[in-house]
């Protein structure tokens, strides 16, 4: 089995293109989904989240993370101590997710912070999705989201040449949704097709 990156910034794009993955017959996991599980209710993760951070951060018991994402993203030492109790339980349960799906040829890991982990060594192939920083902020004003949130959702991730340096593979997402789909198709039934017959990297 080949494990593939899919990385890019916010509002680039990266849950399509790994909707579209999954389509084509790939495994895919998701690594912020892998985070919620990280500290759900119940678990240690959670608990060492409402020691850190206080009950205030609770809505119907369980951890209202839009709540948690205005503290961290304003506060640089919050953001790493947060970091500091996901990152390793979200480490063990993409390990789980490799052994979950070992009959897969492809595992397509959907990663925002490939960059800001130094984890790039860890993939047999990288993939980033980019687009124009003004198109990114208009697809999330459309989300909702706020400005001074969008703003600091983007000051908090590596800049797109940091991505693009690492890459194996640039996916421009600055059209449709079917020059998007294109794109993908092409990159499956070339270079990651060719991954079988080649080494890791």
């Amino acid at each position: 089995m080949k494990i593939i990156a899919l990385t890019g910034g916010i509002g680039a794009g990266k849950s399509t293109v790994a909707q579209f993955f999954s389509e084509l017959g790939a495994s895919v996991v998701d690594a912020d989904q892998l985070a919620r599980i990280a500290i759900e209710r119940g678990s240690e993760g959670f608990d060492e989240v409402i020691a850190r951070f206080g009950e205030t951060i609770l809505s119907n018991g369980d951890i209202n993370r839009k709540a948690l994402a205005e503290i961290v993203f304003s506060d640089p030492v919050a953001k790493s101590d947060l970091e500091a109790i996901i990152h390793p339980r979200v480490q063990k349960l993409f390990a789980q997710a490799i052994i979950d799906n070992e009959s897969s040829v492809h595992l397509i890991y959907e990663i925002p912070l490939l960059v800001e982990t130094d984890a790039a060594s860890k993939f047999d192939f990288i993939v980033t999705v980019e687009a124009d920083e003004d198109l990114r902020i208009e697809r999330l004003l459309t989300r909702g989201m706020f400005i001074t949130d969008i703003k600091a959702r983007l000051a908090s991730q590596a800049p797109s040449q940091a991505r693009i340096d690492i890459a194996d593979a640039v996916i421009v997402n600055d059209g449709d949704e079917d020059h998007l789909l294109r794109q993908v198709e092409n990159l499956w039934e070339g270079q990651i097709a060719d991954l079988s017959s080649e080494g890791s990297r």
